[in-house]
């Protein structure tokens, strides 16, 4: 059995030994191919030409406008930082951003207190008709901007609104939504608040589906009420959504345009006139290209500010 197991191996041992001895070397195997190698780049590549066309070239197209005297039309004549300069000292300019950060400061609670206690309401183990109620929630979210602000303009115009058209008929007085400055900001506050809650309600129904129930059950049989368990629980294992949900409405609100402009169009005259509607009027409306897109390089700085700190704050959160 020996005999003939060396006999077969012999062969292929002289074989071996020939080979080296020629300095020949067997050809090593050769890696298989990456089959799939660019399907990620084929199915991404649709995102990153309408990125780059969209977001990316405008962007870059502004940043140059902003060095310019461009007027919508004619030569581009550069003066370098001289429309920065102009903004450094325009009143008009802080009034608008002033008025944009306190339409933000007071909007974003209030949509995300609003938001929260829709998606808590729709949650709960004793609600009914969920299904109904989250269809009819979600509804402001397919309204356009713009007839969100018609149907609010509606509701509370000062001549002709229901809301005061309600008040008149109870013998009270019409409420001036139109011309007070305060109360024309309010109802944008308003208005915003009621149509960005349901993509954000959504966000924290599946968030707080994702909680595990043995933490509630667990506190409720150390006699926690639902008060409790909602602070202690639910919030921070929302937490993460919460920034995101935080995050998104801010960079929202502060470039807030198309309601508020069907709503009262920056009234009453320019007291509630926010950053991108004094950028829209400078660019288009006085064709002050570069100087619009100077105030828009100013907003894009700050936007991504306040998205750094946000982002910063939840990475020490989380840490």
């Amino acid at each position: 059995m020996t005999s003939t197991m060396h006999s077969v191996a012999s062969p292929a041992a002289a074989d071996s030994s020939v080979l080296s001895g020629t300095g020949y070397k067997p050809p090593h195997r050769r890696r298989p191919r990456r089959r799939y190698g660019l399907t990620p780049l084929l199915l991404s590549a649709g995102v990153i030409v309408l990125f780059a066309l969209f977001f990316l070239w405008p962007g870059i197209l502004g940043l140059a406008y902003s060095f310019t005297s461009y007027r919508g039309f004619g030569p581009m004549t550069f003066i370098g930082l001289d429309n920065y300069t102009r903004l450094a000292s325009d009143p008009t300019f802080y009034a608008a951003l002033g008025r944009t950060f306190i339409y933000t400061a007071f909007s974003v609670p209030l949509g995300y207190a609003l938001s929260l206690a829709l998606a808590v309401a729709l949650t709960n183990l004793r609600a009914r008709g969920k299904t109904a109620a989250r269809i009819i929630f979600f509804l402001p979210w397919l309204v356009s901007p713009i007839v969100t602000g018609v149907i609010w303009r509606w509701m509370f115009g000062e001549n002709f609104g229901f809301v005061n058209f309600v008040i008149t008929s109870l013998g009270g007085g019409a409420v001036p939504w139109s011309s007070d400055a305060n109360l024309s900001l309010m109802v944008v506050i308003l208005a915003s608040s009621w149509a960005g809650a349901a993509f954000n309600m959504l966000l924290f129904i599946a968030a707080i589906n994702n909680v595990p129930t043995s933490y509630y059950e667990a506190a409720q049989l150390d006699g926690a009420n639902a008060w409790q368990r909602f602070v202690s629980i639910t919030l921070p294992g929302i937490a993460p959504t919460s920034v995101l949900v935080v995050l998104l409405m801010t960079l929202g609100q502060m470039k807030e345009f198309a309601m508020i402009q069907a709503l009262n169009n920056g009234g009453p005259g320019t007291a509630n006139q926010l950053i991108v509607q004094y950028i829209y009027k400078t660019g288009f409306g006085q064709s002050d290209v570069g100087y619009a897109s100077a105030a828009s390089m100013v907003l894009l700085v700050i936007l991504m500010i306040i998205a750094l700190l946000q982002i910063a704050i939840s990475r020490k959160a989380n840490s």
